[in-house]
């Protein structure tokens, strides 16, 4: 097996928490994104580009369905469109990485980087995570949270959090063995 392993420019922008919190311009900063397990086949984990919007488009789309957001309850396709453009915004701290397996999309992780009242350092909260139904169970997931966990520390942030529907008990196997339970519930009001 192999697996592609790099130097990636991550979104075109310096991630250094300084530029973050000042509110600069990001410029470009060389992030290794270190080699990960799959069971087969290769895999590359890198950031997304802008000629992906295609493949992006399919595994978003897959991603949305799988949490009901489809059909007559679809994101509207303005979402979809600042969502895509946030990602190569050099003042948006939004980011996207994606995983390749021959030439071909089969994950996507999306996160963020945010102030913290209980840190100086930036929080890093990964928002999305989804790969195709193939290449579920294969370490694909595994490798993009372990690829957002390198991208975090390599800005010095003090930890990366995110949250899942309590339903998504195979999700919820692998968040165990990355990562701990806070006991945090989430609340939320629609304004």
């Amino acid at each position: 097996m192999n697996i592609a392993v790099g130097t990636a420019r991550i979104q075109q922008r310096d991630m250094s928490a300084s530029a973050f919190f000042l509110g600069m311009t990001l410029r470009p900063m060389n992030t290794t994104i270190r080699p990960t397990r799959s069971t087969d086949r290769d895999l590359q984990i890198r950031p997304l580009s802008p000629d992906d919007l295609a493949a992006w488009s399919v595994l978003w789309d897959g991603y949305n369905a799988f949490y009901g957001r489809s059909g007559a309850t679809a994101l509207a396709p303005e979402i979809t469109r600042m969502t895509w453009s946030r990602f190569f915004d050099p003042y948006e701290p939004v980011y996207a990485l994606v995983a390749e397996e021959s030439e071909r999309l089969i994950g996507l992780v999306h996160y963020l980087l945010h102030r913290s009242t209980t840190s100086i350092a930036p929080v890093c909260y990964l928002q999305d995570l989804f790969t195709v139904e193939a290449a579920r169970r294969r370490g694909v997931g595994r490798a993009l949270i372990e690829a957002v966990y390198d991208q975090a520390r390599a800005i010095g942030a003090a930890r990366v959090y995110w949250q899942t529907h309590e339903t998504n008990a195979t999700a919820m196997r692998l968040y165990d063995a990355v990562a701990e339970r806070s006991g945090f519930l989430v609340y939320r009001k629609l304004l």
